[in-house]
């Protein structure tokens, strides 16, 4: 199966966009599109699985509970995030697509 992350983008993204690409047995691989998006004000992710998370473009601000730094990711940067590590969103470019793959395990 071949496919792009990179097209297919809706001109209009009033919330981010979220595509599983595949998944077999406990992995999940997803391309995630945001423009401008951040977790909701208050909330936490707090994931079953672990998740590797690859800015491909784009860049986002994500929050980890109990850090004081903000994880700012660029493009071709990742972030490998535990299971049960409490996160969110701070922020994502506004200027154009952050478009990330996301791969739960």
């Amino acid at each position: 199966m071949k496919g792009t992350l990179l097209e297919g983008i809706p001109v209009q993204l009033p919330e981010e966009l979220i595509e599983t690409i595949c998944s077999s047995g406990s992995v999940m691989i997803e391309r995630i599109v945001s423009r401008g998006h951040a977790s909701p004000e208050g909330v936490w992710y707090d994931q079953e699985r672990s998740e590797f998370v690859l800015v491909v473009r784009g860049s986002a601000g994500l929050k980890i509970k109990n850090e004081d730094d903000i994880v700012v990711l660029k493009a071709g940067d990742y972030l490998n995030i535990g299971a049960h590590v409490k996160h969110r969103v701070e922020w994502t470019d506004s200027a154009c697509e952050t478009i990330w793959l996301a791969v739960h395990y």
